[in-house]
């Protein structure tokens, strides 16, 4: 089973930037369950369904599939719960591990947020300097959470 092991903090500041690969994505969700979220993600020009199951610890079970861009479009505008999670994901390396850094737009816009993918739950991670607050625990940031609960400056 494919599994999801990963930590998530909050940017302090910008010194990510430098040399940072970008990515627009929008994304929404068929299902915000307790026990299963279903997503739908436009990231640049590929499209994915996600199906992912409710987090233990740091991990939970996750399941990607690539869908044709057209199906993902009409998803998005006719089946997806409002409003849509948009956002640029950025890449940076620190300390030989990738980091994803999500800085939101629309209704989330202000709120910027890193995330490192574990080998194992026990792995130890060296934190570079631009994150602060770790907010794995905190189930408010989890994008499926902020479709309902905004988190960005006009919230």
């Amino acid at each position: 089973m494919p599994l999801e092991i990963e930590r998530k903090f909050l940017v302090t500041s910008g010194a990510w930037r430098e040399g940072a690969d970008a990515c627009s994505i929008r994304q929404g969700y068929l299902c915000l369950g307790v026990d299963t979220t279903v997503r739908i993600r436009i990231a640049g020009a590929e499209a994915f369904i996600t199906v992912k199951s409710k987090t233990e610890g740091l991990s939970r079970a996750e399941f990607e599939y690539s869908i044709p861009l057209g199906d993902a479009e009409m998803m998005l505008e006719t089946l997806c719960a409002r409003p849509l999670i948009e956002k640029t994901r950025y890449t940076a390396e620190h300390a030989g591990k990738v980091w994803t850094i999500d800085v939101f737009a629309g209704e989330n816009d202000g709120l910027v947020v890193a995330e490192v993918e574990l080998n194992g739950p026990d792995e130890i991670v060296s934190l570079p300097d631009w994150v602060g607050e770790e907010v794995t625990y905190d189930p408010r940031y989890r994008n499926s959470a902020l479709v309902n609960a905004p988190l960005g400056n006009g919230s």
